[in-house]
């Protein structure tokens, strides 16, 4: 451990001495340009370093064994330098010697190191946690072989040895920090940890052999020889025996002995010490806003009022006879909804979609992903927990992006929201937003990869609504699917709200969604668990819908015959992932453009 401390200590250093030789570049020479394209490069570079597995997921390889414990003071204090560094660097350039792109890279970079920075005064390190969002999670999908960790080559087993490792002694400090959590009453809310257990369990028990971090060596590539094969077989099964298991096990064994008995009993953030504070920072950095808990809730009642108007059309175009709400449960209920009979099935039901709107998509796009896609089945050590989600995939070729399913019980799976889903979690959402974010070649490294919910999510959000334009939302029921699923996402901003500002109970959250939407009382429990898991998360998807709606409506009006909807789109995606401030700038002047044409 004290070496440990020696190197955190000497690489804040080296951050510190290189912040010093960075005040070289102020002024406004003819080489601020290129100075400050180099000041991004550098930016991204140490980044990857700080944070490895945003590497991984970058496709990058270089970082591929580090697991760095981010839950100790040394990493935050490192982070605060890493911080501190580039926020002073940033202010010694000249914006007005810097071209448009770059003063959207300056705009956005500022934008990230301060909200990052200013998270650093939070606690949250001892909530490291949760059902939805935590390390022992993801870490799962990395051990399995098929997420985002490469398992090619020798290195690649030994980069992730290294990793397992270190995920032990990251289990170890979660412990500690949520020990200290209980003492100062900073805590989880009960009925989200109690949803952890049989996920540590899962990953604590079983034969080595069968276990999931086993499968990638039971998936060995043919190149590896089989000397390699069979050291690596011993080293895996060594360190699955010694770390893995047993930190799963420490996990399951302090959260169901110790720690559940001493979470708090409330939903919302709220009741923690901070509570307040935290949920209106939140609110910033995944809204990319300036909003509080009370507009988001007025928001969204908005919202709500005028979906249920439209809703309340579609219902009766289908000839149902009965009320808004019994029309919820005969869509949950009835037979025909329910036609699968096999995973397989439901996969090809996907595929058929994309089949159906692929003609219309190039009316609507000019430039379109070359990254492959695929869809998937959800791992079934999480799939109890998940919903369709998407993983993006690299600008090299080397892995896809992949359209995640769960599907735990087929009996269960509905088929009226298909359509709306695939748009937006893939097919022209998530896919191609991620995708051509990442091979856009003129964008720098950090813009390349950044992330900003409001605008990934809204801009996921929006393609929902293009449904009728690329040929779907033919059947009434997937366009009162569609319109659910916008119910959904206002609902969204009323309990997320509710519960965080208001200190509205889960009851209250659930109850109010069941009277507004078409989702079952078990897909809306899991739902309302999540919001108390991830605060302000999701109120990201219908505030940053609403700003891409607003763009649209202002490019047509401005526009008139001049407007068209594949430039607007390419317009909004060539930038990468931008906060909604600095995405309204670049529409403005992409306007001004057009206006000159």
């Amino acid at each position: 451990m004290r070496v440990k401390k020696y190197i955190q200590l000497i690489f804040m250093l080296c951050l510190l001495i290189s912040s010093c030789n960075g005040k070289k570049e102020k002024g406004t020479s003819s080489k601020e340009s290129s100075s400050f394209d180099s000041l991004l490069s550098r930016y991204y570079n140490e980044r990857m370093h700080l944070y490895p597995l945003e590497s991984t997921e970058n496709g990058g390889i270089q970082y591929n064994d580090l697991l760095p414990n981010d839950l100790t003071a040394a990493f935050r204090d490192t982070q605060k330098v890493f911080y501190d560094k580039y926020r002073d660097l940033l202010s010694q350039y000249d914006v007005s010697k810097l071209n448009a792109d770059q003063l959207t890279s300056y705009n956005t970079l500022k934008w990230t190191l301060q909200i990052e920075s200013e998270g650093l005064k939070f606690k949250t390190y001892l909530t490291p946690i949760s059902q939805m969002w935590s390390l022992p999670l993801s870490f799962g999908q990395l051990g399995s072989g098929q997420g985002i960790q490469p398992f090619k080559t020798v290195k690649d087993y030994e980069d992730f040895l290294k990793r397992m490792a270190a995920f032990k002694v990251w289990c170890d400090t979660a412990v500690e920090n949520m020990r200290e959590g209980i003492a100062i009453g900073y805590t989880n809310p009960r009925l989200i940890i109690e949803r952890t257990l049989p996920q540590m369990n899962s990953m604590a028990v079983g034969d080595v052999k069968l276990h999931l971090f086993y499968q990638p060596i039971k998936n060995m590539p043919a190149s590896i020889s089989a000397a390699d094969k069979a050291r690596l077989d011993t080293l895996y099964q060594k360190s699955i025996k010694e770390y893995i298991i047993p930190s799963y096990k420490k996990l399951y064994d302090f959260i169901k002995d110790e720690y559940i008995q001493k979470c708090r009993t409330t939903a919302g953030i709220g009741a923690l010490p901070e509570g307040k504070e935290l949920y209106n920072y939140l609110i910033r950095n995944y809204t990319t806003t300036d909003l509080t808990g009370d507009s988001v809730f007025n928001i969204g009642m908005s919202e709500v009022k005028r979906i249920r108007t439209e809703m309340e059309k579609v219902k009766d175009e289908t000839g149902y006879k009965g009320d808004l709400k019994s029309f919820f449960a005969y869509l949950n209920t009835d037979k025909k909804f329910f036609p699968y009979h096999s995973v397989n099935e439901v996969l090809d039901a996907y595929r058929k979609i994309h089949t159906t709107m692929e003609p219309q998509l190039k009316k609507f796009f000019d430039v379109v992903p070359k990254t492959k896609f695929e869809i998937r089945e959800t791992e079934k050590f999480r799939e109890a927990s998940a919903s369709v989600e998407y993983q993006g995939g690299t600008a090299d070729g080397k892995r896809p992006g992949i359209f995640y399913v769960p599907v735990p019980d087929i009996n269960k799976f509905n088929y009226f929201v298909m359509e709306d889903l695939f748009l937006h979690e893939a097919i022209p959402g998530h896919h191609y937003q991620i995708s051509l974010q990442r091979e856009n070649k003129s964008l720098p490294e950090f813009r390349k990869y950044s992330w900003n919910s409001a605008y990934g999510e809204g801009w996921a959000l929006y393609t929902e609504y293009l449904g009728k334009e690329l040929g779907l939302y033919k059947d009434p029921y997937q366009y009162f699917g569609y319109l659910s699923k916008q119910m959904h996402r206002a609902i969204r901003l009323v309990v997320d709200a509710g519960m965080h500002a208001k200190g509205w109970t889960r009851e209250q959250a659930i109850q109010f969604s069941l009277d507004n939407e078409s989702e079952s009382k078990d897909a809306i429990t899991v739902e309302v668990e999540r919001y108390i898991a991830i605060p302000a998360q999701a109120l990201s998807y219908k505030i940053g819908q609403m700003k891409i709606l607003e763009l649209r409506v202002k490019a047509e009006k401005e526009l008139g015959a001049k407007f068209n909807v594949a430039k607007f789109h390419d317009a909004v995606l060539d930038g990468g992932c931008l906060p909604l401030a600095v995405l309204e700038t670049k529409i403005d002047n992409w306007i001004t453009e057009e206006k000159k044409k």
